[in-house]
């Protein structure tokens, strides 16, 4: 039986899957084998994929890049208010391609581990009521009121 494919287009796949990847982050170390870098690219992935969700929801295009500071510049030029510490997950970034290769860096400790979750947390906290506002926007018809 074929499987249905995910659909792009819709911000709610994105939230979908940068939800998946922050449940990953948060999930810890079951065993001293899981490592807090490969974590944190999860807490990455989180974060990016929710800013992708809101230029989905606005319908703007966006380059194939992990730069997260890249993707808010292009959601606060549609008009997108970035609250709170949103502008932090920048800070993120290196995360994308830290834990793919041993020797790349120091090794991660838990406090930064849980660091990167709670920016994460935040980001698709924020992110998930930007795409549901966005979906209020659409359903607004011109006459109605704001």
């Amino acid at each position: 039986m074929p499987h249905k494919l995910p659909d792009p287009t819709q911000p709610a796949e994105w939230l979908r899957t940068a939800r998946s990847d922050l449940a990953l982050a948060q999930a810890g170390r079951p065993t001293a084998d899981v490592l807090y870098e490969q974590l944190c690219f999860h807490a990455q992935q989180a974060a990016e994929k929710a800013v992708k969700a809101v230029l989905v929801a606005r319908q703007v295009d966006f380059p194939k890049t992990h730069v997260i500071g890249e993707l808010l510049k292009l959601v606060e030029r549609e008009g997108v208010t970035i609250a709170g510490r949103v502008w932090e997950a920048s800070d993120l970034t290196p995360y994308a391609g830290r834990a793919r290769y041993p020797g790349s860096e120091e090794d991660i400790e838990e406090a930064e581990h849980r660091w990167a979750v709670e920016l994460a947390e935040e980001v698709v906290k924020w992110a998930a009521g930007v795409v549901a506002r966005s979906g209020e926007d659409r359903d607004r018809g011109p006459d109605d009121e704001a």
